[in-house]
């Protein structure tokens, strides 16, 4: 029996400890912009929410109450312009991260089957699949893949960590082939309200999947949306069969969302302000943290939408790492998310404005 450290990669986040500490050496202080986590306020509504729901002695239930389900069906069809989602469309998550790490498992694949993702991808979905002892495979075009014993398939529109968009044609074109071959999609949609300079479409909507949601499941969490990570409030939507068998895997499993959490996450998705509200401090630290860059000799490519630039200046990502650790900045390596982005960093803004301030003069 192999181990599971024989079995997974190294957890990257170790190798950066070390710029970390140069990081923090400097006199200001560091400026961290390696990790997506959010910093702003849980917005009051949503802690209200969860407040009032807090004297809650019983198990929850793993579906969610109804008028959970009802919020997320709600806001499938005013967000994403998805028409037909019922109760049996909709599932709650443990946060968005827990199912991706296990849902290879959670469909029961296992050595001989194939799961593929995007060739620069979170490293979550490789690591989903090596837990299950299936075959990772990464890509550039799907259609281009060899669809013997390929059973799961990732899509992740806008991407973390490039912010690239997939244009309705090709998700219309992507999710033909997939059906003709038989090839379930999980389409990872957790960027998609923020949308910079494009406008992504979840696979959800008509345009792309024909009215039908047979083999197609989105996956969303409000942790960005809505400053709720600590909260781990996420959910599917899509393939009512598909959705039915993984909802008794994790009945067995007790995959419960907390009850607090879930009254949050109806309180949420039922206020599009607060949403509205943080996606405008996101875009104002976007456009100075991508103005310092440009300025500091740096190439952004795609960055289209997410909470991320991708950012080069051709030269080996760690040299960039290490550079920027000595101003006090610290950002992610590119080949956190494979070998395709050994020359590229990813640099989040999610940082409070004065740290993106200190970012911006410390590039100056």
């Amino acid at each position: 029996m192999s181990s599971v450290s024989s079995r997974l990669p190294v957890f990257p986040w170790d190798r950066l400890e070390p710029y970390k500490a140069t990081a923090a050496a400097h006199p200001d202080g560091i400026v961290d912009l390696s990790v997506g986590t959010p910093v702003d306020p849980v917005p009051e509504l949503i802690r209200k929410a969860l407040v009032a729901a807090a004297d809650s002695p019983g198990y929850p239930t793993v579906w969610g109450t109804a008028e959970l389900r009802d919020a997320i069906t709600g806001w499938t069809a005013r967000r994403l312009g998805a028409r037909g989602v019922e109760h049996r469309n909709v599932l709650p998550v443990v946060g968005s991260k827990e199912l991706v790490a296990w849902l290879p498992t959670q469909l029961g694949l296992g050595e001989g089957d194939v799961v593929a993702y995007p060739r620069l991808a979170y490293p979550t979905y490789e690591v989903g699949a090596r837990l299950s002892r299936a075959t990772p495979v990464a890509y550039d075009d799907p259609t281009g893949l060899d669809p013997a014993g390929l059973r799961l398939l990732w899509l992740n529109s806008p991407s973390n960590p490039t912010g690239r968009v997939l244009a309705k044609e090709e998700l219309i074109r992507i999710v033909a082939w997939a059906r003709e071959h038989g090839v379930l999609v999980f389409s990872d949609e957790c960027y998609l309200e923020l949308g910079w300079e494009a406008d992504p479409v979840s696979v959800l909507h008509p345009d792309v999947c024909g009215g039908s949601f047979d083999g197609l499941v989105a996956v969303h969490s409000l942790s960005k949306r809505s400053n709720l990570a600590g909260y781990r409030a996420a959910f599917l939507a899509g393939d009512a069969a598909v959705l039915g068998e993984l909802l008794q895997i994790r009945k067995h499993g007790g995959m419960m969302t907390p009850a607090p959490v879930q009254a949050a996450t109806v309180a949420a998705l039922g206020d599009d302000a607060h949403a509205a509200e943080q996606r405008a401090r996101y875009q104002a630290r976007r456009t100075a943290l991508r103005a310092a860059l440009e300025s500091a000799g740096f190439r952004i490519e795609h960055s289209e939408a997410g909470l991320y630039l991708w950012a080069t200046r051709d030269e080996p990502c760690w040299d960039t790492v290490a550079a920027l650790a000595e101003r006090g900045v610290l950002v992610a390596p590119g080949d956190f998310y494979g070998p395709a982005g050994e020359r590229f960093v990813r640099v989040a803004f999610t940082a409070t404005d004065e740290r993106v301030e200190a970012a911006v003069k410390r590039l100056a």
